[in-house]
């Protein structure tokens, strides 16, 4: 039988159809688990295929849609890898796939393993833009991958064939094209452990994407040490992800990770979460899933949607909720897990961690079962003299000089997190600096992109994160990207303490709100704060900008240039994070503008939908 999940007056029902789909086993009957001790992803391939667990693919309907063992993957990627290679491509060729969650990209994302040529996924939906935004966008990324083929969904065909055109690409099939070519009889031969796996675009790629160049080395090691330390799983783990793969957290940690463990991981579309989050839970309670991750306003949006629906739900399973790909905001957690203490869950399955595509995806995890570690500081030394003095007062406040911040654990095994100055000596505990990583998960490089990997990597094997923090006894805090961080006035000002203000004010929504500072003439730095507005009458405009110009002042003690933008406005990254400099990229260009008083607008919709 086939379960759906369908919406009757606001609440969840599941309904029974005809068709019979089984999911993959959770645990394998006789095979022994491995957890990542695998050199190659070919070579984890070949041993997860001869158990009985896969993927699962869920409509935005809520059933069961298909189901792949590892077993027919690795078939699929044999017959892909042949395919391809009766296109005559050189090995180390890269092929541009375009990353829909189904069988089609992973027969051809594995396949390329098979074959020796580097696979490069990007972005499925088309942005918020529309379709203009979306071919340069991949045309920008094929011109810097400079892929021999490129292959599309059919839907997307036009824009995929345009965007290659505009870099150069000759070959675009769509995805049934591809898979009615004849294969070739050769012999294959997959990469070996010191060659390379994949390019990642990271999920700030905008107008000058970076292909993030992960080797097999570098793959194998990441997935080991989240498999074996940052998880610590077992062989009845089941994973549930919603998240792109074509972002480092869905690729990477829902995709490879549990196929070089031989778990079973279910899939929800991206879409389908951006438009029903509450189907996210009732799945995981419906498949008792253990590990599961997300950015903060992931839970928060599932929390708000369940409505009366959560002592429906059993969460109790649920070992592991992560959450990575942003700052991790504890508010919504604590928000999250009280809603659903009703379903079982247990708020110490929160696990804030750190991470980038730079270093393949994981760079630190907090321990597991520990409640999540909050670092209240004092917010004058923060500001003024980049110190987190722990604050008097446990608690805190809106208007009380106090800041908080989520503690984000050690760094993996062999890997190591360093705070330093601008001058590059390392700082102390609770000296606020630069944050510098060095490990086996390391890129190679940016792929074709000298100037930019030079930037970033430095003597000793260290990398620049772009992101700035500071240590408590060997964990990391972030506190925030260097290259957000605005000066005003001699002092620092983190553009996250003004827009999670403005955004406790009726009637904003968390990612709402966008600061960042523009150089004006006479040198000084003057701060925008860009506001998603949904009002229409004048009056209540004008009252909602005047709060948060108040909330800007006790939050930071400037006054700024309050914006009041369309909703859907403000862009967002693969990952659902704010991106600060496309806004203000945008703003400067015009794109985006003051909003149209006495205008009726849209209600937005959950910012997914549009950040892919």
């Amino acid at each position: 039988m086939r379960a759906e999940v369908t919406s009757e007056g606001g609440r969840l029902k599941t309904q029974v159809t005809s068709a019979r789909i089984e999911p993959t086993l959770r645990t394998n009957r006789t095979l022994p688990q491995r957890r990542g001790d695998f050199s190659t992803l070919a070579g984890a391939l070949d041993y997860a295929a001869t158990g009985e667990t896969g993927f699962n693919f869920y409509s935005s309907r809520g059933y069961l849609d298909s189901t792949l063992p590892y077993h027919r993957l690795r078939r699929l990627s044999v017959r892909a890898a042949r395919q391809l290679a009766a296109f005559g491509l050189k090995r180390g060729d890269r092929v541009a796939i375009i990353a829909e969650t189904n069988e089609d990209f992973l027969s051809v994302f594995f396949g390329c393993q098979y074959a020796g040529l580097v696979p490069c996924p990007m972005p499925f939906s088309v942005y918020l833009g529309g379709k203009d935004a979306y071919v340069e966008r991949i045309a920008r990324m094929m011109a810097s991958a400079r892929p021999a083929i490129a292959l599309t969904p059919e839907e997307l065909f036009s824009a995929v064939a345009d965007a290659a055109e505009r870099a150069g690409v000759k070959q675009v099939l769509t995805q049934p094209e591809f898979s009615k070519t004849d294969e070739d009889d050769g012999d294959l031969s997959p990469f070996t452990a010191e060659e390379a796996a994949y390019i990642q675009y990271s999920s700030g790629s905008t107008s000058e994407p970076k292909g993030v160049l992960i080797t097999q080395r570098s793959i194998t090691s990441n997935a080991r040490a989240i498999l074996q330390h940052g998880l610590d799983v077992n062989a009845h783990d089941r994973g549930f992800s919603w998240l792109p793969l074509y972002h480092d957290m869905g690729l990477v940690g829902f995709c490879i990770a549990p196929m070089m463990a031989q778990l079973s991981c279910d899939y929800l579309p991206t879409t389908a979460f951006a438009r029903r989050p509450a189907l996210w839970l009732r799945l995981m309670s419906d498949n008792q899933s253990t590990v599961t991750f997300s950015p903060s306003f992931g839970y928060q949006l599932a929390s708000h949607r369940i409505n009366g629906d959560a002592g429906t739900l059993n969460l109790s399973s649920l070992r592991v909720a992560g959450i990575g790909g942003d700052m991790v905001r504890h508010e919504l957690l604590e928000e999250f897990a009280t809603r659903m203490k009703v379903a079982g869950f247990k708020s110490s399955a929160f696990l804030p961690s750190y991470g980038m595509a730079e270093s393949t995806l994981a760079i630190t995890f907090a321990p597991l079962g520990r409640p999540v570690r909050v670092d209240m500081i004092e917010q004058l030394p923060f500001k003024h003299f980049g110190r987190a003095v722990p604050a008097r007062r446990k608690t805190h406040r809106a208007g009380e000089s106090v800041r908080s911040f989520v503690v984000c654990g050690k760094p993996l095994p062999d890997h190591e997190v360093v705070v330093v100055d601008a001058l590059g000596r390392p700082l102390p505990d609770r000296r606020i600096g630069h944050i510098r990583v060095r490990g086996p998960s390391l890129m190679a490089c940016y792929y074709g992109n000298e100037e930019a990997t030079k930037a970033v990597m430095e003597a000793g094997g260290f990398m620049d994160t772009g992101d700035m923090g500071y240590l408590i006894d060997g964990e990391i805090v972030i506190t925030g990207r260097a290259k957000d961080l605005i000066l005003h006035n001699g002092r620092n000002i983190w553009p996250q303490d003004i827009e999670w203000t403005a955004e406790g004010i009726e009637p904003l929504r968390s990612g709402d709100v966008a600061a960042f500072a523009i150089e004006q003439a006479n040198g000084e730095d003057r701060v925008i704060v860009l506001v998603q507005c949904r009002l229409s009458d004048e009056d209540e405009m004008e009252v909602l900008r005047r709060a948060v110009q108040a909330s800007v002042v006790r939050a930071a003690g400037i006054n700024c240039d309050i914006v009041l933008v369309p909703p859907r406005s403000l862009p967002f990254t693969s990952s659902g994070k704010l991106s600060r400099a496309q806004a203000k990229e945008r703003y400067l260009r015009g794109e985006i503008g003051e909003i149209g008083r006495g205008e009726m607008q849209a209600i937005a919709q959950p910012r997914l939908a549009s950040a892919n």
